[in-house]
């Protein structure tokens, strides 16, 4: 009898070892808990409210600025006899040099893709800089205006002639509309998305 007692409940050494793993069992969970919630609490709380009204602001801003800046380019252009195939023909151009009017669909395809990235990238500068300098959600209209000159000075100042290796602030009718269309359909619509999902 004592024999079968001794083999349903250990006794001894077997029966300490059994208890410290009993023991542990029950601390590991709690350790574990306290510790991934100091983690979570050693996490700015502003980073992780920030996060899905960036991606909004990010979307809906390079969305709105790139839908608008290419559809002025498209009347602009067609005003002037050129097809929507071109101007983003033209975009590509930069990477694809003149063979860039010869692949079709697929050239003017990358024209879009490169214009809506630059798109999404000057909204996420915007945003990055309002986090910042809150002037930038407070007087959106006006910055997002400003903004828009920014953009146009840097594009055709800098990237265009440095891709091209020519000028391109040049004719003052073109500089003007250039300058217009990126006031109201790129700086503009960037700044509010961004304000408006700031809110």
């Amino acid at each position: 009898m004592a024999g079968g007692f001794s083999a349903d409940y250990p006794t001894g050494p077997d029966a300490q070892r059994d208890k410290r793993h009993r023991e542990l069992s029950q601390i590991e969970p709690a350790l574990t808990k306290e510790k991934g919630s100091n983690l979570l609490s050693a996490i700015p709380a502003d980073l992780l409210r920030n996060k899905p009204i960036s991606g909004r602001a990010i979307v809906w801003g390079g969305l709105a600025a790139g839908v608008l800046d290419i559809s002025a380019a498209f009347v602009n252009s067609g005003l002037n006899g050129r097809s929507p195939m071109f101007v983003l023909q033209s975009i590509a151009s930069g990477l694809l040099g003149a063979e860039s009017y010869k692949g079709g669909f697929r050239s003017a395809a990358l024209g879009a893709a490169l214009h809506f990235s630059i798109a999404f990238v000057a909204c996420t500068v915007y945003y990055v800089a309002s986090r910042k300098f809150k002037v930038l959600v407070q007087h959106a209209i006006l910055c997002g205006v400003l903004y828009g000159v920014a953009v146009y000075l840097f594009m055709y100042g800098v990237v265009l002639p440095l891709t091209f290796h020519r000028g391109f602030l040049g004719p003052l009718s073109a500089v003007a509309t250039g300058l217009g269309i990126h006031m109201l359909c790129v700086g503009l619509p960037i700044s509010l998305a961004v304000r408006w999902c700031s809110k």
